[in-house]
């Protein structure tokens, strides 16, 4: 398939989505990895002396295709699946992990990195080469270039498991959330729930010939029943429902898979000398050890318990005094939260989303980045796209260059998963004294349009448009020579800062202001709204809180200390135990679609999050001090963190921006627990 084998024969070398058929990607494959061995062995296989330029360069540099192939194939086996491309996965995975393998337990190439890696001292390197070299060096030491033979042998066998454990786990994952439905006839059921809703479950309902209402475990149709329809019955059986997803004790349980990836896991972090599966991956964070991690998170927790206890306390006792609850479930906190939040506020997403129309939104972080970053957003209609919802735009600076290509996917649909991510379809890097520019995809899984009404999303589909928005300015703002460090290649405790420090301009009047507009008035948001937006941010921030520490411990429990794991729920329940709130409920268990940790990058790094939180609110405080728009600061963040990527140490960028390392006071103070 010679048109995913060489450069692409399209605009600014894009993705030719269109023209790719299922089973072109098989042949593909096979190709571009005998290119990409290829490239590998002239490199190990060179009779010049090591040099930087012949070994640790041309390294970075090969492979290119092949690396362009896999974002495609694989950012669509998220997207944009089908049983038969996820079949094509399977057969796939265990292709490229043996390649990485083969790449990482080469003895002549690993050779020629070590004798470039043993003189460093003595060579002139910027700190940029610096960071290529070391990083070159511990990807082979780190993937058992130092082993024996026979345990390079085990490794592999390792490996290729792992790849398809987790692409099971994940498949597992998506069939049980579109296994469910639940389906309603009868509309007194629904009383409580928002106009919006009811009219997106009849159109789900309708392209399934059904009469009725249809809701599934999809976000945007799950979130809304849980938070508002009265009944308390059907809230169950729905929370249940997704609680119990992959814990079923059918073909799609994925309670072995869990125990045989963190046995797993455990066993290749010993075989390369390390403790534990975290202790191997956070050698290369910012957070460095498991013990500095479970402080980190130990430490916060106990800041933040008194502040969730009383919250919890006080939503007890409104759920009583409302409807005489007497214990509060799991499938009544979304309810009574908002119930409360609308009897403090007087604010509710269904006030609020007329005023965030999607198109609007997104066009307020373009006018934010622009005015922070000097680019603008110019959408294009010649750009090949996978599905018919996506948007294409070229990104230009002050100067009308190139920055990026920039895609956005904002709605669900059957072969897509959930949640919301960045992407990215090609890497920037300096070739040949060009400067590559990336492209960059944002998916997400928003509210759609209706037949009567535009997408208007919640507030917090806002700052999850925003989230992703800043994941997206870090891979598009990229500016580094070497592709393995550009944009969001960096430690994984770091990546979120850039997405995080994003969502501040959500919650801010003079960003709001350009665009919150009433969809069909056009009148600005309110300031009483956007004062109870701002007051209500910390609303119940004690208990959002223990749940997120609630997730990192548990991924921490797993991967920490190298232990069989008898029972996946037990295990779970006492790892949660210190953090929990709500009674536990038994059929459910969370661990077996925790998708971060089993499918996504995550094991031993879901602390990411707080720890970039209290990144993010540090320096959003310098934004704050300064001016939400303050060219200075904005030029500062460009300059020392999103256009840097992973070429120097993450502590150092963010002080070079900050002058001073983060103080985690700022967080508990915005959060409103101290």
């Amino acid at each position: 398939m010679k048109k995913l084998s060489a450069p692409f024969q399209t605009k600014h070398n894009t993705a030719p989505f269109s023209q790719i058929k299922l089973e072109d990607y098989l042949p593909a494959f096979i190709e571009n990895i005998a290119s990409a061995r290829a490239e590998i062995d002239a490199i190990a296989t060179n009779l010049e002396a090591p040099t930087f330029e012949n070994t640790i360069v041309a390294l970075d540099f090969s492979g290119e295709q092949l690396d362009r192939l896999s974002s495609i194939f694989f950012n669509l086996n998220s997207a944009e699946t089908c049983d038969e491309m996820q079949k094509i996965a399977q057969e796939v995975s265990p292709l490229l992990t043996e390649f990485s393998n083969d790449v990482a337990l080469n003895e002549n190439l690993f050779k020629r990195v070590k004798a470039v890696y043993d003189q460093k001292d003595s060579l002139t390197l910027t700190p940029e080469q610096t960071t290529l070299l070391d990083k070159k060096f511990k990807g082979f030491s780190r993937n058992g270039a130092l082993l024996k033979e026979a345990d390079k042998l085990v490794l592999r066998e390792i490996d290729t498991e792992l790849a398809k454990l987790k692409l099971t786990f994940g498949e597992n994952v998506l069939a049980e959330t579109n296994n469910y439905q639940l389906h309603i006839t009868n509309e007194s059921d629904l009383k409580g729930l928002t106009e919006g809703a009811k009219e997106m479950a009849r159109s789900l309902a309708k392209s399934k010939e059904l009469e009725g209402w249809v809701f599934t475990l999809d976000f945007p149709s799950y979130l809304p029943f849980v938070t508002y329809v009265e009944n308390r019955e059907l809230r169950k059986e729905i929370a249940i429902a997704a609680g119990k997803k992959a814990f079923q004790d059918n073909e799609f349980d994925n309670k072995e898979n869990v125990k045989r990836i963190v046995s797993l896991r455990h066993k290749r972090a010993k075989l390369l000398g390390y403790e534990s599966h975290s202790h191997f991956v956070l050698e290369e964070r910012m957070a460095q050890n498991p013990v500095k991690v479970t402080t980190f998170l130990n430490d916060l927790l106990q800041k933040a318990k008194p502040a969730a206890q009383k919250e919890f306390e006080q939503l007890t006792v409104f759920a009583k005094e409302l409807d005489g609850i007497e214990q509060l479930e799991k499938w009544d906190g979304a309810y009574y939260s908002e119930k409360l939040k609308q009897k403090l506020f007087s604010l509710d997403d269904e006030i609020l989303k007329p005023y965030f129309q999607l198109e609007k939104v997104l066009n307020g972080a373009f006018i934010i980045a622009e005015k922070l970053f000097g680019i603008t957003f110019k959408e294009v209609f010649d750009i090949n796209k996978y599905h018919e919802d996506v948007q294409t735009f070229e990104v230009l600076d002050e100067k009308n260059n190139l920055v990026a290509i920039f895609y956005s996917d904002f709605f669900p649909r059957k072969g897509k998963r959930n949640g919301a991510w960045m992407t990215s379809y090609k890497s920037q890097a300096i070739i040949n004294g060009i400067n590559d520019r990336p492209h960059v995809s944002i998916v997400c899984n928003f509210t759609p349009p209706t037949e009567t009404k535009p997408s208007l999303l919640t507030f917090n589909e806002v700052t999850t448009l925003f989230h992703e928005f800043g994941h997206a300015l870090h891979g598009m703002l990229a500016n580094t020579t070497y592709p393995s460090l550009s944009g969001t290649s960096v430690y994984w405790d770091f990546v979120e800062l850039p997405s995080q420090v994003m969502e501040n301009w959500c919650y801010e009047p003079e960003a709001l202001a350009l665009f919150a507009n009433h969809y069909e008035t056009g009148e600005i948001i309110p300031q009483d709204y956007v004062e109870k937006i701002k007051e209500s941010a910390s609303f119940l921030e004690g208990m959002a809180t223990l749940r997120q520490l609630s997730f990192g411990i548990l991924d921490m429990a797993f991967h920490a200390v190298n232990q069989e794991i008898a029972d996946v729920k037990a295990f779970e329940k006492a790892a949660m135990d210190n953090a929990a709130l709500y009674p536990d409920v038994a059929e459910n268990c969370m661990s077996v679609s925790f998708s971060h940790i089993f499918q996504g990058g995550y094991s031993s790094g879901y602390y990411s999050y707080k720890w970039a939180e209290v990144l993010d609110a540090d320096a959003f405080a310098y934004f704050k001090e300064k001016g939400i728009f303050n060219k200075e600061v904005a030029t500062k963040f460009k300059e020392n963190v999103l256009s840097k990527g992973g070429t120097e140490m993450p502590m150092e960028l963010y002080k070079r921006f900050r002058g001073q390392e983060p103080n985690a006071d700022a967080l508990l103070k915005r959060a409103g627990l101290l």
